[in-house]
């Protein structure tokens, strides 16, 4: 006989929301491991002995780090999916007769003491240093690279820069951007980057990545572990290349401050090959495994690289295929590299120009660290910089994580301080579904010796 079923509803209900989530459900995975204590020690200070009783800042960090968890941008639509989750209000603590908060107290807080205790900076580097701390995160081979994020404003709202004093009567943005410039250097404003400022958001940069279409936003950096594809470091910078070397150097840093020691290896594409950020590398113990940005050009050239030519440090000039001499005619600051040239005369009679220089002598330009370059450009034929390649891509697929699961394509916030909060917070919920993940790994027991 065929059943059916007649919807009704109850009056009252009676159960727990303990006994409704799974063990093995990533909230309760993550209650069971990961300990957020820590956010009301770091705020303590920032709230009053005296009045109502606030928020719990606990609270709204566990319902912002859901949205991160569950690709929900948008702080409005989160507080209305949380009044329907079981699984979210049972991680929240907040029980059905309890209300949740606005969601106007996320951007309240955010501008307030979220902003000011570096919160979400602190909740990162927790979540990584216990993935130190419980042997998930190696920290000897790492991975290092940058994707472009764009950023919520659009291109039509930028305007010539020396326009933004008349913006700022009416603009409240551009009217505290030009205030903040004003307070980094009350003498002289430090010229910027680009001759053309965004009103909505004027810390964005117009600027493309890979190919695509210019558009506005950031550079989102991560330094990652090979073996647990744990983020070790995270940096929000202006979308420009340079800037993801200084990126790269920072992280380094901080985490080699973690770790008491530095990585064995770095991996990276040819944009962080330049001679400085090699050079870094090698002076700290560290193999950079990374093709130098001449690579292509080198490659192409039908002429004699710099390798050809052998240098004499007694006279600083180095000496050509055909055994003359270039000598030496200064440093080219903008190019960080030292000019050698040949002569007109030699060169001009010379059997191997053709294979050597197209112009009427040879000008022989070698980069101000070309030793760590040449290095490099040796490891580059090694196992290991294969290997550290096939490690990086992982460093690509945490980035499309970012932007298809964590929902960050468009950034949602303004401004880099702003966007940097969003970065180390989606950075910490990354980390802490691998964290959680390796917790939970059954134990095998050991078996007993037989005899």
């Amino acid at each position: 006989m065929m059943g059916q079923h007649d919807r009704s509803e109850a009056l009252f209900y009676y159960f727990r929301l303990e006994d409704q989530i799974p063990e093995t459900h990533l909230l309760r995975l993550i209650e069971k491991h990961i300990s957020f204590a820590f956010v009301r020690e770091q705020l303590k200070d920032r709230y009053s002995e005296t009045g109502r009783p606030s928020i719990d800042p606990e609270l709204l960090l566990r319902i912002l780090l859901i949205g991160y968890l569950y690709g929900i941008s948008s702080e409005r639509k989160l507080v209305e999916e949380l009044r329907m989750h079981l699984a979210w209000r049972w991680f929240t603590g907040l029980g059905f007769d309890q209300e949740i908060p606005h969601h106007s107290t996320f951007s309240k807080n955010r501008h307030g003491r979220f902003r000011e205790s570096k919160i979400f900076e602190q909740l990162f580097e927790e979540i990584v240093r216990q993935c130190v701390a419980v042997g998930l995160v190696r920290g000897e081979n790492l991975s290092v690279d940058g994707s472009f994020v764009e950023a919520n404003a659009a291109k039509e709202s930028r305007i010539p820069r020396e326009q933004l004093v008349e913006a700022a009567q009416v603009n409240h943005t551009v009217r505290q951007y030009m205030a903040e410039l004003e307070q980094q250097n009350p003498v002289e404003e430090p010229a910027h980057q680009q001759d053309r400022v965004s009103t909505t958001d004027p810390d964005s940069t117009y600027a493309t990545k890979g190919g695509t279409p210019a558009r506005l936003g950031y550079y989102d950096n991560y330094l990652v572990d090979n073996h647990s594809c744990v983020i070790v470091g995270v940096q929000a910078t202006a979308a420009r290349m340079s800037q993801e070397t200084v990126a790269a150097q920072e992280m380094i840093a901080r985490f080699l401050q973690w770790q008491g020691r530095a990585p064995v290896s770095v991996g990276a594409d040819a944009t962080y090959g330049n001679g400085e950020f090699v050079q870094w590398l090698l002076d700290r113990g560290i193999t950079p495994y990374m093709r130098t940005r001449d690579s292509a050009l080198r490659k192409k050239s039908p002429f004699y690289g710099p390798e050809r030519f052998t240098y004499q440090p007694e006279s600083n000039s180095y000496r050509c295929p055909a055994g003359e001499q270039l000598n030496y005619v200064g440093l080219n600051v903008r190019n960080r590299a030292h000019a050698y040239i040949g002569s007109r005369k030699r060169c001009g009679a010379c059997s191997l120009k053709t294979q050597c220089t197209s112009g009427q002598y040879k000008y022989l330009a070698i980069h101000m660290h070309e030793t760590a370059r040449q290095r490099a450009r040796e490891l580059a034929n090694t196992p290991g910089f294969a290997s550290a390649q096939r490690a990086r891509k992982k460093v690509e697929a945490l980035f499309a994580e970012l932007k298809n699961q964590i929902g960050l394509r468009r950034l949602r916030l303004r401004r880099l301080k702003f966007v940097r909060e969003q970065f180390f917070l989606a950075a910490a919920a990354q980390n802490i579904k691998r964290l959680v993940r390796f917790l939970s790994q059954p134990t095998t027991p050991a078996l007993p010796a037989t005899t």
